[in-house]
């Protein structure tokens, strides 16, 4: 198999593979839980070829994009640009780890995140969590998609691989059980939905806020 080759641009634009082969997958599942007007909040937001395709089938929202890397952010604004999307804000600078962010920023009516927690300690993914249930609006919900344990276990030979990997890499970090995600969110106040099978043994997590609020 020779290995996926990724489009190169003059414009600043960045382009990963494994971003356009789950985006769709990911926009059908946002399509059922997305509310239809509102603030949305994509953490670590990479190369932005997420959030242009989120904004163009989920135009009634509003997008916040955000990554603490500087070279992602002019990667978001030069996509931004190519696909003259109107509903898309200037990317943030957001370390999503980072406590407190949720008192600076928001509220959101959604709050997205994809492909991260596995690869941050377990007490930075913990903050995460939590500070986004914290910056969500009454009514919003959060929405996490990646690989997860189920049941303490991985589901495949490669997860496997791959967690052993990050863990023998980044002490702390690996591959957190879907069981801990939703603990953490009912914890903060939230109500989980149930978990949705993905492509490639990934899962979409999800909770409400359900409390009720002025969501205008």
């Amino acid at each position: 198999m020779t290995e996926e080759q990724s489009p190169t641009y003059t414009d600043g634009r960045l382009s990963a593979p494994y971003a356009l082969r789950n985006r769709d997958a990911i926009t059908d599942a946002l399509r059922q839980l997305a509310p239809p007007t509102g603030r949305a909040l994509e953490i670590a937001s990479g190369t932005g070829q997420h959030v242009v395709g989120f904004a163009k089938a989920l135009p009634g929202l509003h997008w916040q994009p955000s990554d603490p890397d500087e070279t992602r952010r002019a990667s978001i604004e030069a996509w931004t640009r190519a696909e003259q999307s109107t509903n898309i804000a200037p990317p943030m600078a957001l370390d999503a780890s980072e406590p407190g962010w949720s008192q600076q920023h928001g509220p959101f009516d959604l709050i997205f995140l994809a492909n991260l927690l596995h690869l941050i300690p377990d007490a930075a993914a913990a903050t995460c969590l939590s500070e986004m249930a914290n910056a969500l609006r009454p009514g919003g919900r959060v929405v996490v998609y990646g690989p997860f344990l189920r049941d303490g276990k991985t589901t495949s030979d490669g997860d496997a691989e791959f967690d052993a990997r990050i863990r023998s890499e980044n002490p702390g970090a690996g591959y957190k059980d879907v069981r801990w995600v939703l603990d953490a969110w009912t914890n903060a106040g939230l109500s989980p939905d149930t978990p949705q099978d993905m492509p490639a043994n990934n899962l979409l997590l999800s909770a409400i806020d359900p409390n009720q609020g002025d969501l205008t």
